[in-house]
Order: structure tokens, then sequence, then C-alpha cells
């Protein structure tokens, strides 16, 4: 892999609550990872490659921690109805559709170039229960030269006819999904119980046995909507919890790094049991928002040692934009902190920057942020057209993109030192 630097006014997180900024410096690619970034480029790497983007705002590729590709046709739509409604409505409707691999080649196809244009470099992705369509999923992502997580969906009850599959039709379409999908370099499989509701007992030890013996990831949902969490009690009764009832199929992190989307209404227990896990949280805010779902604590488990990034949640979300995530934490922050529990001080712009990038990076490793050693992934900000009559430094220049959602002036990104455009 070429060895080359990147000029331009460089912004990135090397802590939670501190943003770095260089104007008019370099940062450097090195066998894929960052070497660093200097004001002048070191004797070692003169006569390298520059790739310049001066004047514009050079940040690390943002990490969408939780989306649904196969809900992007439909963003936008059904957002006056709470979750469990909007599943049944919205959600399994359209990705019954998936099983038709026309209908899914075309939508996939919309999906994956437009996430190519958006802030992001690294997602963790829902598709559906079809392991074909799946497999073309990762196919045409494996060709932008993003890194991603794709899970196959299961789902063995609590669905409609039309959208479920049997116990051991779940288990054995994964096992065959992930022999077919092991051969694609820069996306990954990750084991995707739907959540519990959706799942049986017997198919949720069965996915685990799997994430174990592979050494595989998990993703899934917990603690969206108060409806949902009684739904849980209701089904695993001898369990203290949603969480516990994850732990105890071993999906909380056992076999790998699991992650959890949304977290709004966990217990103390609960939080205690992430932290010792090591699970990850994608908070959703925009999707919290538009379902009704309520306002994750996310300063609260910040403060517990939790490990959070953000997410786009597609279609609950109505945005792939990661620049409209950063924004919607802040904000629903602060609703939360001045509505429901002023003990917690609202999200800062850095912070949620952080969560944003090196955050929710961690989940892959060393991603994020443009210390040496992180892996090599940068978008370039052309922020040209927003005048302003005064000078702005380069940290109000960011986050005045940020609120603008502005992610249509994206010139340039990298992911593990590919260039994707």
């Amino acid at each position: 892999m070429r060895n080359f630097a990147v000029f331009g006014d460089i912004c990135y997180s090397d802590s939670p609550d501190r943003l770095v900024c260089r104007e008019d410096s370099y940062v450097v690619c090195e066998n894929g990872k960052s070497a660093g970034v200097f004001s002048v480029l070191p004797e070692k790497y003169r006569g390298i490659e520059v790739v310049d983007f001066k004047g514009m705002l050079v940040t690390p590729g943002f990490i969408d921690l939780h989306m649904h590709a196969p809900q992007y046709a439909y963003r936008g739509m059904g957002m006056d109805l709470e979750l469990l409604d909007w599943l049944n409505t919205m959600a399994f409707p359209e990705e019954s559709k998936y099983a038709d691999a026309e209908y899914s080649s075309a939508a996939y196809s919309i999906f994956v170039k437009d996430l190519v244009k958006s802030p992001t470099t690294r997602a963790c992705i829902f598709a559906t229960i079809h392991r074909k369509a799946t497999t073309e999923l990762m196919r045409r992502l494996s060709e932008t030269g993003m890194i991603c997580f794709v899970g196959k969906v299961n789902m063995d009850r609590n669905s409609p006819d039309y959208y479920r599959e049997t116990t051991a039709g779940s288990i054995d379409s994964t096992v065959k999904w992930l022999e077919e999908s092991s051969g694609f370099e820069n996306i990954r499989p990750i084991i995707t119980p739907r959540f519990i509701p959706s799942c049986s007992d017997d198919l949720m030890k069965e996915l685990a046995r799997i994430a174990e013996e592979r050494k595989l990831p998990v993703q899934s949902h917990l603690s969206e909507n108060m409806s949902e969490i009684e739904w849980v009690r209701r089904l695993v009764p001898e369990s203290s919890g949603y969480a516990d009832a994850y732990d105890r199929f071993g999906m909380l992190g056992q076999s790998g790094p699991s992650v959890m989307a949304h977290c709004i209404y966990l217990t103390d227990e609960e939080t205690e049991l992430l932290k010792k896990r090591g699970t990850f949280v994608a908070h959703s805010p925009q999707s919290n928002m538009n379902l009704s779902s309520g306002m994750a604590p996310v300063r609260k488990l910040l403060e517990a040692g939790v490990k959070c990034g953000l997410a786009s949640d597609v279609a609950g979300g109505s945005s792939i934009d990661m620049f409209r995530a950063v924004t919607d934490a802040i904000q629903v922050s602060k609703l939360r902190w001045r509505i429901i529990d002023e003990s917690f001080r609202a999200l800062t712009f850095p912070e949620s920057f952080y969560l944003a990038t090196k955050g929710g990076g961690e989940f892959f490793g060393r991603a994020g942020s443009f210390e040496a050693g992180y892996e090599f992934d940068l978008i370039a900000i052309d922020d040209s057209s927003e005048a302003a009559p005064f000078e702005l430094n380069t940290v109000q220049r960011l986050e005045r993109v940020m609120y603008h959602g502005n992610s249509g002036f994206i010139r340039g990104k990298f992911a593990g030192g590919r260039r994707i455009f």
C-alpha cells in the first residue's frame, strides 16, 4: 500500500473533550495508517505524494454504529408511529421485498451510492433475513472501499408469516451466509438477532454459539421502547432485565465486541453490566425522537465508563448524514438535562464529535482519529461557500458545518488508506 500525505486544515479528537486543530498541516498515511500530523513534512516523507485540500476542513471519517440498509428506501416515512407499530407497518413489509433479487439489487444500489457520498467511512449495518440479498449488499459495499460490518438478520417469532424464519432455517441460512461472505476484504459479517422479541431462546443460544465459535461480533437493539422492555420481561421472565436477558444468551461481548442500539432506559445494574462486558452503545438520537422512544442518558453512560458511539439508525432516523447525528446528540442531551435530569450536563460539541469518530471507531479497533497508528480514514470538507462577515477559526468552521448539515461539501474520502473518491 502506497504512502502519501493529505494537506489541509486538520481537525481530530485525541480525547473525549478535546479537539486538536492544525491549520495548513499534513496528515501522513503510511501503510494504511496515520503516521501523525505535521506542520512540515519530516525528511523521511519528503517526496511522497501530497493530496492537496488546501483551505478545506480535514477530519477523520465518521463511524455509524447502527443502520438498516433495507429501510433506506422509506426514510422519513411513518414518523408518526411508535416503534412496535412502525415495525409492523413500515419495516417488516419493506424488508420482506428483499426476497426478490431484482428489487434488492435496485434498492441496495441506491443505498450504497448515497452512503459513499456521506461522511461515513465505517458502519455497522443490518440487512434482512434473506441470505442472498445480504451477500449482494456486502458485495456492493466491498466495491466502494468503505469498511463495514454487515449482518444477516435473524427472526423466528413475533413477526408476520411473510417475514419470519423457522429456527432451523434461520441457523442454516446464517451458516451458509457466513461461508459465502468470507471473501470480502473490507466488509465483515456480524451476528444479528433483530432483538429478543423476534428471536426464540433456541435461536439466540445457537447464534451465540456461532459467534463464539467463529469469534464474530454481535449487534442488536436494547431498551429502545417501554413497551418493548415489558415484552422482553414477559418473554424472558427469569432475567433481571433486558440487558441481563442478552447476557444470559452470551450476546454482550462474551465472544467478541458487541454493539447495542439505543439503551434509553437502562437501570444502574444494566449500565454496570454493559461496562463490565465492554459492550458498545450506539446512540441514535434522531431515531429516538422520530419514533417517540425517549432521550438516552449518554452523559450518564459516559461517566459510568460505558463505550459509546453515534448512529443514524436509518430509517428510524430519517438521514444517513452523521453530521446531523453529531448535532442531534447535542440537542437531545440539552433537552434531557433541562427536562429530565440536571445532574448530568449536556454533551459539548467536542464530545459529540468524538463519539462520531474516535468513540465509535473503537468498535473497529483503532479508527476515528489521526493519532499515530490509527487506521487512515479521512474526509475533506469544502466549506468555502459558507460566507461570514468575520473570520472564523477552525473549530467554529467545523461546528458550523455540523450544525448546517453540509455533508454535500465533501470533496474527498478515504478508508483504511484507500481513496474512495
